[in-house]
């Protein structure tokens, strides 16, 4: 798995910070029941000893059965008395407990060395938010993306079918310790409103709840990232490359491919990013309108014999989805 390392750092010190919190606010309340009721520090000092207790009797005495058994009955007696004590005073019988937001892990995030359900859903999360996707996410999903507006034509209609049941096996299967992790990068081609940027989203949804770093932007956002690390003012800089993720993050969804302005500064960005993930062996999932014919005449053989030669490529059919929704 490959959660985002600042999610990571950020979400595991908030874990560090609730467990002491939960501790600090137990003391607080034990503390105050100690003032309000003496008696109950004196039984709490009782019962903290019986581990000791239990040890120098089966150090010391011959009798070990007996005088453990005694020791056991005495201290169910004390724990008796506190409970009674604190239920005539109004306490809850666990007024002195840590009060976790999670009883599975106690706030620890971790149950044993297994991750716990409740870090992993605050991670998927996070990942969500920092992913540049948070907002589609939240209305595009492989669940409501609708083949209806495809049925038309029954050819079309047949090849889009394949191409939501390949993406869908995509996404459940993302494996970034794949033998060929290079195939996984996929290049949907076709015109506007084809579902190109919803299956993106839907796949970028599916990977993250499984544990990897996504990171999406347009082409456009990306070139500006590389332009404002490039000319941007040295202070801003000083906070590190904020252009790394482009080539570090597990899943990179780069959309609209052809909507920037294409100059050399620009195809030195996108060949650097493309070949440095294909060397890497990590995946990229690109969406653009353009044609085969269009790619090699804008971006050159270099970077079009990558599109096209170490991609799988993904044509999408159909006629725009945004206009036959507005024509209902």
């Amino acid at each position: 798995m490959g959660y985002n390392k600042e999610n990571f750092k950020r979400i595991r010190e908030e874990y560090t910070t609730k467990t002491f919190r939960a501790q600090e606010e137990a003391d607080l309340r034990r503390y105050e029941l100690y003032a309000a009721i003496p008696r109950v520090r004196e039984l709490d000092e009782r019962l903290s000893a019986f581990g000791l207790r239990i040890l120098d009797a089966a150090l010391h005495n011959g009798d070990t059965g007996t005088s453990v058994q005694a020791l056991r009955r005495e201290n169910e007696q004390l724990c008796k008395e506190r409970a009674e004590l604190l239920r005539k005073n109004g306490y809850p019988a666990n007024y002195t407990e840590p009060q976790y937001e999670c009883n599975l892990c106690k706030d620890t995030g971790y149950v044993g060395i297994r991750m716990c359900a409740c870090m992993r859903r605050k991670l998927t999360e996070a990942g969500m938010e920092s992913s540049g996707l948070s907002a589609l996410m939240h209305k595009q999903s492989f669940e409501n993306f609708s083949l209806d507006y495809y049925k038309t034509n029954p050819d079309t209609a047949r090849r889009m079918e394949q191409v939501y049941s390949f993406l869908q096996t995509y996404a459940r299967n993302f494996d970034t310790q794949a033998k060929d992790s290079a195939a996984n990068s996929l290049l949907f081609m076709g015109g506007t409103g084809l579902g190109k940027t919803h299956l993106s989203t839907a796949i970028a949804r599916i990977v993250i709840e499984r544990g990897y770093d996504v990171y999406y932007n347009s082409s456009i956002g990306m070139v500006s990232d590389f332009e404002y690390r490039r000319f941007g003012s040295s202070v801003a800089q000083t906070d590190g490359d904020q252009t790394a993720r482009y080539t570090e993050c597990d899943l990179l969804i780069l959309d609209d491919l052809g909507t920037e302005v294409v100059n050399q500064f620009t195809l030195s960005c996108l060949y650097h990013v493309i070949n440095t993930r294909l060397n890497l062996g990590k995946a990229t999932v690109i969406s653009t309108n353009l044609t085969s014919a269009d790619l090699r005449k804008i971006y050159g053989d270099r970077l079009a014999s990558r599109f096209l030669g170490e991609f799988f490529v993904i044509p999408f059919y159909g006629t725009d989805v945004r206009k036959q929704k507005l024509q209902v």
